[in-house]
């Protein structure tokens, strides 16, 4: 796919107008050279996990014609939900261990309101149902059949999602049935995508299929607030991808908020949110933890635990996808 193809791709001439943070990506922070950072605010401006230039480029343009950050993550998250060769979110996901495709999304905006849906299935926009829940009920998260329910009476249409690319893999892993996920594949391609529009507001949204071949009902960081994402229009915000359980454990993109709140840079709040994971896992860093962050002078930050780990920006100065080093040496 082409998220996968780890090749830096220069965009519109970014350098100059993009905050030093994706230059310096996740690079280990005693390789990092300082930079000088403007103090001028970068808006609008869009950065999503993975190489999804169809998700950023969806963003953009609808924060380039004065739209709000609010619609601009939940249509460029539905880009790749609605991709079939993406098999990490949405249709073409790939199924848990007993074939079924279950969805996790979340979405929240610059005021704190927020909606999610968990184990949701047959459903292909979960961040729209997500959505739902946020403007149309007293509730913050729905469930299984009880979001399905929902959906439906929202006027969500029913859709098989398991494509035969993906049940065909899942015929071929039910024959030695071993749980080891590949690392950026099966275990990391949640798409979390973050958003400051034009007057300086901020919104999060968050998607994924889960892991490949979990247990029925597993339900990982994604859809959890503070979690897989988090926002505060004070401050900034962030997302994860990875290895939910260890996002969960340190409540990291809220975490990575409250760093920056504290007075860091979005890449050092990164840097420290994987320290913290690191430091819970030591002698055992055997998947992968990415998280991306944005504060409200449009400066981003990017830092993950193996190498592999890409994200995408689209701002004033540009489209650019940029390839992450990593904690662990490539």
């Amino acid at each position: 796919m082409k998220r996968r193809n780890f090749v830096k791709n220069s965009g519109l001439g970014a350098a100059g107008l993009i905050s030093a943070s994706i230059v310096n990506s996740c690079a280990n922070p005693s390789e990092k050279k300082e930079i000088p950072v403007s103090t001028k605010a970068i808006k609008p401006i869009v950065i999503a996990t993975w190489d999804v230039p169809n998700a950023t480029g969806r963003a953009w343009e609808i924060l380039e014609k004065g739209g709000n950050s609010l619609d601009a993550v939940e249509q460029g998250v539905r880009m790749e939900e609605a991709d079939v060769s993406n098999q990490s979110v949405g249709k073409g996901g790939r199924p848990d261990r007993d074939g079924n495709v279950t969805l996790d999304a979340c979405i929240m905006d610059h005021e704190g309101n927020c909606g999610s849906v968990v184990y949701l299935q047959n459903i292909v926009h979960p961040i729209s149902v997500a959505r739902k829940v946020m403007e149309e009920t007293p509730h913050v998260m729905l469930a299984g059949q009880g979001a399905q329910k929902f959906a439906v009476e929202k006027g969500f249409q029913l859709e098989n999602l398991l494509t035969e690319k993906s049940r065909q893999e899942w015929e071929n892993w039910k024959e030695t049935a071993q749980y080891k996920p590949i690392i950026n594949i099966e275990n990391h391609d949640t798409i979390g995508m973050l958003a400051i529009d034009n007057n300086g507001n901020l919104s999060g949204a968050c998607t994924t299929s889960g892991m490949a071949y979990k247990l029925a009902g597993r339900v990982g960081d994604s859809p959890i607030i503070g979690a897989g994402l988090f926002v505060d229009n004070e401050v900034g915000a962030a997302t994860a991808t990875g290895v939910g359980e260890e996002v969960v454990r340190t409540v990291g993109s809220f975490l990575i908020v409250e760093l920056m709140r504290q007075g860091k840079s979005p890449q050092e709040a990164c840097e420290e949110g994987v320290k913290r994971i690191i430091e819970k896992n030591k002698g055992k860093l055997d998947f992968q933890i990415g998280f991306i962050a944005i504060n409200k002078k449009g400066e981003v930050g990017a830092y993950c635990i193996q190498p592999g780990f890409t994200y995408r920006t689209y701002s004033p100065a540009g489209h650019m996808n940029t390839t992450s080093d990593s904690h662990v040496p490539a």
